[in-house]
């Protein structure tokens, strides 16, 4: 699927490619932070050694900045968006549309949430724009 990317998207992108030595494939700009999905097998580097890179790009930036390492399927990504919550499964349902249903321990389920619901609606943003899913559930 082809991700569309707003100007003010590009731009993070460039600043946290020139800051990192990582390219997004995409990023969500929300009021105070910055959603930005990186290659499969960058996310070391995006990070740094000890959170270095990353809390840079933060305090340039000027906003909090989250990542989802890509995937090659709609589960991986589905278990990547929601990290660093543990998921034990994600199976995808195509009945009338495409849900993924999350498998996650009890005690991950907040953390799979997030505050008011930021992370999982996070993930469904971008399981619906990178994998043509229509929701995202927690079982």
């Amino acid at each position: 699927m082809r991700v569309e990317l707003s100007d003010e998207a590009r731009r993070y992108i460039g600043r946290f490619d020139e800051l990192t030595g990582v390219t997004p494939t995409d990023c969500l700009v929300e009021s105070e932070r910055l959603v930005f999905v990186v290659p499969a097998g960058e996310m070391a580097a995006a990070i740094g050694q000890g959170g270095e890179t990353v809390e840079e790009a933060e305090r340039r930036l000027g906003k909090s900045v989250d990542l989802v390492e890509d995937a090659d399927t709609a589960a991986g990504f589905v278990a990547s968006a929601l990290s660093p919550a543990a998921v034990n499964a994600v199976t995808i349902s195509e009945q009338n549309d495409r849900v993924a249903y999350v498998e996650v321990p009890e005690a991950d389920r907040g953390v799979a949430i997030g505050a008011d619901g930021a992370n999982i609606e996070t993930a469904r943003r971008l399981a619906e724009r990178h994998y043509d899913v229509d929701d995202v559930q927690l079982t």
